[in-house]
């Protein structure tokens, strides 16, 4: 009796240190147990949604629990749009730049402290660079500080229904000492773009490819590129966002629409950007015969 006690202590002691997410780590060693990576071949869940039915195309382990990276600033567009839409935002508002906000590492538009730019700008700085200076910015401006906003994030996230999702940041960075990854799935990512798509002005940001921030501003001028490669090349994509870590690998949140039909295709924590973008691609084709 004694020899099976111990060894059920043993099992709830290895139960409780497993990884959160079910992954393998790298190492065992203290210093380097939180490098363990999400990512998968060709990756950990993915999903394809009919808008606005919600019905489901494809789904292949939707429900597993990754990490977001960026695509969580698609939840900050949708707090957003949503008070721009109540009256409380104007998209010409200024929003002034915190040191911690210029502070933050790319990718980014290079903020200076004490800059100030109108909330459209900030926009396209956080759709189309994926800037993590501008994502910090944005939720100060609106949630008065990052902590808020996050609760802001989690509060809606709970409102929609995406009961696997739980965010820690503002713009999807990896924690530092102390802190926790966010969370998602691939369900709970489509249920996201689905209420992001209800605001037709998203799609002026998501679907640019190109843009110049700070545009008079000289050698301090950014020339922003979309991360999103399907814009351009996939007939009808016009959004929605990539996200990446080293931790979580690379994901996309693709919409795209044809004939009058349009679809979210949801890839998460794929092993890299080929294996991302031609999964994503290979989904869109399968959303959009399975409705012919």
């Amino acid at each position: 009796m004694r020899g099976a006690a111990c060894l059920g202590a043993l099992l709830v002691v290895l139960c409780l240190a497993a990884p959160a997410f079910g992954a393998t780590p790298k190492t065992k060693s203290k210093a380097t147990a939180h490098k363990w990576v999400v990512a998968r071949d060709p990756y950990l869940g993915a999903l394809v949604v009919e808008v606005p039915s919600g019905r489901i195309l494809f789904e292949d382990r939707a429900d597993a629990k990754g990490i977001p990276a960026s695509l969580l600033k698609l939840m900050d567009l949708l707090i957003i749009l949503e008070k721009v839409q109540q009256g409380q935002l104007s998209l010409r508002d200024q929003v002034p730049v915190s040191a911690k906000a210029a502070a933050a590492p790319p990718s980014s538009v290079r903020l200076l402290a004490k800059e100030s730019f109108t909330l459209d700008e900030m926009l396209y700085a956080l759709m189309v660079e994926s800037a993590n200076d501008a994502a910090i910015a944005v939720a100060e401006k609106v949630g008065g500080s990052t902590d808020r906003f996050i609760e802001l994030m989690n509060q809606r996230a709970r409102g929609l229904g995406m009961t696997n999702t739980v965010f820690h940041s503002v713009n999807g960075l990896p924690p530092g000492p102390g802190q926790e990854h966010d969370v998602t799935t691939a369900r709970d990512l489509a249920i996201l773009c689905r209420e992001v798509l209800k605001h037709p002005e998203a799609l002026r940001y998501t679907a640019t490819r190109q843009r110049t921030f700070r545009p008079n501003g000289g050698k301090r001028a950014v020339a922003m590129t979309t991360h999103n490669h399907l814009l351009g090349q996939v007939e009808g994509c016009d959004g929605l966002k990539t996200g990446y870590t080293a931790q979580a690998g690379f994901s996309i949140a693709v919409t795209a629409a044809r004939n009058g039909h349009r679809l979210i295709v949801v890839v998460l924590d794929s092993v890299d950007s080929k294996t991302r973008d031609a999964r994503a691609t290979e989904l869109v084709a399968k959303g959009f015969a399975a409705l012919r």
